[in-house]
């Protein structure tokens, strides 16, 4: 796609990866209008975009992708060219406790975003797009050896990857089916900033702040692939200007950690800018019941990426997370508004009274 002006839809961009997503676009790109879409449910957060507000760019918009009237408004409002798609309930423990709220968010808002875009372009796809951004763990569980490749067979094992991977089966339906224009990229964990808080890092850094359990599932020998958020922010930012549609593209930190090894790398480094004493935080590590359908390992092949288009990760993962930890450090009351949700003031205030 070349950079000329287009109106781009962001959904979820008030989230952890959407908020840097949004972010590079409306900065890297003065030409293109940025639209962010998000329903600000528990993890959307309009103070992590606080600095590109007020760009001439930039224009927030309160919607739930599910609701179809609201989708169709949208469209019509605005001369949408293109849509990258975060939005999407993303924390397996909440999949588990709640699994059809999953499939209404993940599937059914999918499919009804697909549709609405779909009818809006009236099959004039040149230059349109839809981009829809997934997850490794639609891919199932890896043991000891191999990595995940854009043509490993799907096997979800959590309602949450369950959910996401028939949302891409949407995506492919729409793509084969009406010749839709569509891309779709698989990335590993994320860190960095405004994380919310219960997942593993941000939960760790907090947790170890405030001297405070620290929860490892059962013997902490599952082994993930960390990718620093920044970098999947320019991922999404190259597939979307240079990738072919109808592809997918899987996107990795080529860095896995067991969990128990994760949380000790963090405890060090969390000593030391602390100044506490090496070990006082590592002491806080509590061992918990796994849980359920919890897979062994993730690691993602990014290759592809790399070969075709010419990605890769800017930063080795220790300097990556002390760049988080220093940022956690220093915005302790985004974590504190985060915790207590008073973050959700702050829509309150900037907008509602518009």
């Amino acid at each position: 796609m070349r950079k000329e002006s287009k109106t781009i839809v962001i959904t979820g961009g008030a989230g952890f990866i959407g908020s840097h997503v949004v972010r590079r676009m409306v900065t890297r790109y003065p030409q293109y209008t940025i639209i962010n879409l998000d329903a600000l449910t528990y993890a959307g957060n309009l103070e992590n975009l606080k600095d590109i507000e007020k760009s001439p760019n930039y224009i927030f918009e309160k919607g739930d992708i599910t609701d179809e009237a609201a989708m169709k408004a949208l469209f019509e409002k605005y001369a949408v060219d293109a849509v990258i798609h975060l939005a999407a309930e993303s924390h397996v423990d909440r999949s588990i406790a709640d699994p059809l709220q999953f499939v209404k968010t993940n599937v059914l808002g999918t499919a009804n975003l697909l549709n609405v875009a779909r009818l809006a372009w009236q099959g004039q796809f040149e230059g349109k797009l839809f981009y829809h951004v997934s997850t490794d763990e639609v891919y199932g569980s890896l043991g000891e050896t191999g990595f995940f490749t854009e043509e490993t067979a799907y096997d979800p094992r959590s309602p949450y990857s369950a959910s996401k991977a028939s949302s891409d089966h949407f995506v492919m339906a729409y793509y084969h089916t009406y010749h839709f224009p569509v891309i779709m990229s698989n990335c590993s964990n994320n860190y960095g900033s405004y994380h919310f808080p219960e997942k593993l890092i941000p939960l760790m850094i907090n947790n170890i702040i405030n001297r405070k359990p620290l929860p490892v599932y059962g013997k902490g020998e599952n082994v993930r692939d960390w990718l620093f958020v920044e970098d999947h922010a320019s991922a999404i930012d190259t597939i979307f200007h240079h990738g072919k549609q109808g592809e997918k593209y899987n996107v990795g930190g080529f860095n896995e950690w067991t969990n128990i090894d994760l949380v000790h790398l963090l405890c060090k480094i969390m000593d030391e800018k602390l100044d506490r004493q090496p070990g006082e935080s590592a002491s806080l590590i509590t061992y918990v019941t796994d849980r359920p359908g919890h897979d062994l390992r993730y690691a993602i092949d990014a290759s592809k990426l790399n070969k075709e288009l010419g990605w890769k990760p800017s930063l080795q993962f220790e300097e990556g997370l002390a760049k988080t930890v220093d940022w956690y450090l220093a915005n302790t009351e985004w974590i504190k508004h985060v915790t207590s949700g008073d973050y959700k003031k702050y829509y309150e205030n900037q907008y509602d009274h518009r």
